[in-house]
């Protein structure tokens, strides 16, 4: 069920069975026994999100502060650039970034431990996202890092500029983000 280890520690990629014949395809999208099993511990989720964008449309990088949430990501349709930011506090790996390409073509899911930052770039003409959380969306909470900041150095696909909101426009850089305790 679960492909590669990704290069920062915590993430992973979650692949279902599928399975297909002349009529289409069928999977098991969440277990929760199975999930356990990969991750190597229980998770419990209590909200899924779900966005519909057009190409260009970038967002992101996103996080909670004081309440970081777990995310399982999943493209319904369409096709995006993922990219997550590790902020955990003490982590070897802090401040360094996974980008990956997922598809609708591809149900795999990428697991995003609490503590990361999460955007996405919409590559297709429209993408759907669903994503479960470990944690209640909070706006108070919430916090953003500049997409394109330098510290960063996020090899974003080119093309034209992203289409972006008045907070990820504004979103402060790397440097002013505290790091998560989980």
């Amino acid at each position: 069920m679960g492909l590669p280890e990704l290069p920062i520690a915590g993430l992973q990629w979650i692949e279902p069975t599928v399975y297909r014949d002349e009529r289409g395809c069928f999977f098991e999208s969440f277990n929760e026994r199975v999930f356990a099993e990969l991750v190597g511990m229980p998770v419990r989720f209590v909200q899924d999100n779900q966005s519909l964008s057009r190409r260009g449309v970038l967002r992101g990088l996103h996080f909670q502060q004081m309440r970081p949430q777990g995310k399982l990501v999943r493209v319904l349709r369409g096709e995006v650039f993922d990219v997550v930011v590790d902020l955990r506090a003490g982590s070897p790996s802090y401040g360094q970034h996974v980008s990956v390409t997922m598809s609708a073509a591809e149900p795999r899911q990428l697991w995003i431990p609490p503590g990361f930052a999460h955007g996405f770039l919409v590559l297709s003409d429209e993408a759907e996202l669903l994503y479960k959380t470990t944690d209640y969306w909070d706006p108070a909470d919430e916090r953003a890092i500049r997409w394109n900041d330098p510290d960063l150095a996020i090899a974003w696909p080119t093309g034209t500029e992203p289409l972006l909101s008045a907070k990820d426009r504004s979103a402060p850089s790397f440097a002013q983000a505290r790091p998560v305790t989980v």
